[in-house]
Order: structure tokens, then C-alpha cells, then sequence
């Protein structure tokens, strides 16, 4: 290791690997109270999430909202924790294993997929350590966000150019913008739906619940707002439904500013008041099942529909680590690994790796 924050000593001859790294927005270590605290303390404090003055945010996340949000939702955490960990966390390892099978049979090189989370373990830092290690002297970046927003995807760039400012030798990077409407996730959300309904019955209306973002994002520019309605739309085609067939919303808000609209918890407070007692959900902005999904929306907005006065609500699980989602994002990354060495060369003999190294020694490498 040298002395740059991260390096891995070059070697001669070595073959390189072609690096993936997908990456997710994080989730505490544990459903306890100091475990959130920390992790909403790295999340809220960048400034890509709350784009407030660094000195007032600063007071207000840790005089209150540190204070008190910690507390309302370890409750949450703790409804949809299972034995393995944090459902994000441990779908997460399951598409990381599920596109590794992948890769490897469609890249001649050799292919290396890691898992980071942009707030968390595992961290951004650890899995571009591993892609050292593996001599990966280029990587594809996923962000697991099929929607971009400055939140998420900018964030994730933010986070991968602070790690790599210590480094002597960069690797060659290519990152994934979105992928919202790419024609296999299309598909493969389509798929997803037809296959739940044929095993149970379709409701009256199909919601589209996107997580919500402050109004002002898309008055300054931030695509996501239209790429979530192109999503929705491509899926509502794909299915040949209606208009009045399927609505689309946004779900957590944070704060007292206005966010998009339609909110997801009051379209589906007023639903029965218009004649609709029956609603299928899914949320196709989310590449994993999580709190937002699973206790946010199964739970609470359930209950939010039930109590007012609808009498079934069926939340279809999110495309996760099912082989639809791994075949799409594999087609997806092959798009983008295209003219990569590692895509159309096969490593090394050991004869021509040494012959590298003895050339390199000659002319005074150290390795």
C-alpha cells in the first residue's frame, strides 16, 4: 500500500479487471436508535439531500431533528428487520451475486461486481477497495436509482470523486445516469405486475409511488419529476391500461416544504371516497425492497387506505434480485462496459505476463 489513500501498488503483467460497482443509498447497521442516529446524521448532512445553508441546516439537524427522529423511526426499522439484516442490505448482496453469475458468462475478462451503499456499510470506500485489489483499472458505476435526481445519482458521483482524490492512478470510470426507461427494465417492472396479477386478483386501480423529492428540485432544473412520469407511463403501456386504470404519486415527505404532488398517503385517503375500494401499489423508482417500501407503503399507507374506507390493498414487491431485474441490468451494464478490453480480451498467458515482468524489471520497476 502506498502512502495515496487507497492505492494498490501497480504490478507488471498483472491482468486487469473490469470493475462494477452497483450502488444503493444505505441503511442503518441495526434497528436501534444510535445505529439511525448515525446513519441519518451522514445522510441529512449531505448537501445534495437537504440544499439548505450548511450553518443553519447544521442546527437544526442536530438540536432536533437528530434528537427526534431517531425515535420515531426505530419502530419502523424494526418492523421490517429480518434475521439476515436490513432487507436493502441483504437484496442488495443477492443482486450483487446474481449480476457477478451474470457478467461472467458475457465478458471475456475478468469481471469483478461490488456492492457500496452511498451512507453506510458497505461503504463507497471498501468496494473501491476491493476493485484495487482485483486490479480494476476500469469500473462501471450503477447507481441503483432508475430515476436520476441530484439526490441520488449526483450524490453517488459526489461521493465516488471525494474517494478517488487521493489516488495516483485513477481508474477509468463510466457511471450509469438512469435507467428508468430503458426498454428490459421496462419489461421486466411490466413482467413483475402481470405476474402478481396472475396469482391474485387485480385490483381497481394500479398506483405508481415514487419517493418524493422538495418542489424546488424541479423548479431548478432536476429531471427527476418527468423521468419518473416516463417511467410510469412505459409500464402503463406495456400493460395496456387506461388512464383511469392507474395513478401515479410521491411518498416520503420530509419537512414543511412543498414536495411533488400527488402524495402518495392522501391520493390513497381520498381513493374510496371516489368509488375505488381496491388497490395494487408499486413502486417502481426502487430497485430494492426497504422502509420505504415495505413498512412506508405495506404498512402504514395500508393502513392509511383501509381506515379510509377501501377494502383491499396489495403492495407488489419490488423487482429485487428476481432474474427479470438481474437480465435487464445486465443488458443495461453490457451497453455501457462496450469497447472495454475486458470485453473482448482474453487474460494473459502466464509466458506473456512474465515476459511483461522481466521487460518492466530491466528498465527498473520495483514490481
Amino acid at each position: 500500500m502506498s502512502k495515496y489513500k487507497g492505492q494498490i501498488d501497480y504490478v507488471h503483467g498483472d491482468d486487469t479487471c473490469l470493475g462494477v460497482m452497483i450502488v444503493n443509498l444505505g441503511t442503518p447497521d441495526a434497528p436501534t436508535i444510535r445505529a439511525i442516529r448515525k446513519f441519518l446524521a451522514e445522510f441529512l448532512w449531505d448537501p445534495r439531500v437537504v440544499e439548505l445553508p450548511r450553518a443553519l441546516w447544521w442546527l437544526i439537524l442536530h438540536l432536533a431533528v437528530l434528537q427526534l427522529r431517531p425515535r420515531k423511526k426505530v419502530e419502523s426499522y424494526a418492523k421490517i428487520w429480518t434475521e439476515e439484516g436490513s432487507p436493502l442490505l441483504v437484496i442488495g448482496k443477492k443482486q450483487e451475486f446474481a449480476l457477478q453469475a451474470a457478467l461472467e458468462g458475457t465478458c471475456v475478462g475478468r469481471v469483478r461486481v461490488v456492492l457500496a451503499m452511498r451512507y453506510g456499510e458497505p461503504s463507497i470506500t471498501s468496494a473501491l477497495q476491493v476493485l484495487q485489489e482485483n486490479n480494476a483499472r476500469r469500473i462501471l458505476v450503477l447507481p441503483m436509482y432508475p430515476q436520476y435526481s441530484a439526490s441520488t445519482t449526483a450524490s453517488t458521483f459526489d461521493g465516488l470523486v471525494k474517494e478517488l482524490e487521493g489516488l495516483r492512478w485513477i481508474p477509468e470510470i463510466r457511471m450509469v445516469n438512469c435507467y428508468g426507461a430503458e426498454p428490459e427494465y421496462i419489461d421486466a417492472c411490466a413482467d413483475r405486475i402481470r405476474s402478481y396479477w396472475e396469482h391474485h386478483p387485480r385490483s381497481q386501480k394500479l398506483l405508481f409511488s415514487f419517493h418524493g423529492l422538495p418542489k424546488r428540485s424541479l423548479v431548478q432544473g432536476d429531471p427527476y419529476h418527468c423521468e419518473c412520469q416516463q417511467t410510469a407511463r412505459l409500464i402503463a403501456e406495456q400493460l395496456d391500461l387506461k388512464p383511469e386504470e392507474w395513478v401515479l404519486t410521491f411518498q416520503s415527505r420530509f419537512g414543511m416544504a412543498e414536495w411533488l404532488q400527488p402524495y402518495t398517503d392522501k391520493t390513497l385517503k381520498t381513493l374510496p371516497s371516489k368509488g375505488i375500494e381496491s388497490v395494487d401499489v408499486f413502486c417502481p423508482g426502487f430497485s430494492a425492497d426497504c422502509i420505504e417500501t415495505l413498512e412506508e407503503i405495506d404498512i402504514q399507507n395500508h393502513e392509511i387506505f383501509l381506515q379510509s374506507g377501501g377494502k383491499s390493498f396489495n403492495y407488489i414487491p419490488a423487482l429485487n434480485d428476481s432474474p427479470a431485474h438481474i437480465q435487464a441490468l445486465t443488458q443495461i451494464i453490457s451497453r455501457n462496459i462496450q469497447g472495454w478490453p475486458e470485453c473482448t480480451r482474453s487474460p494473459r498467458a502466464p509466458e506473456e505476463r512474465e515476459n511483461i515482468r522481466q521487460r518492466a524489471q530491466q528498465l527498473g520497476a520495483k514490481h
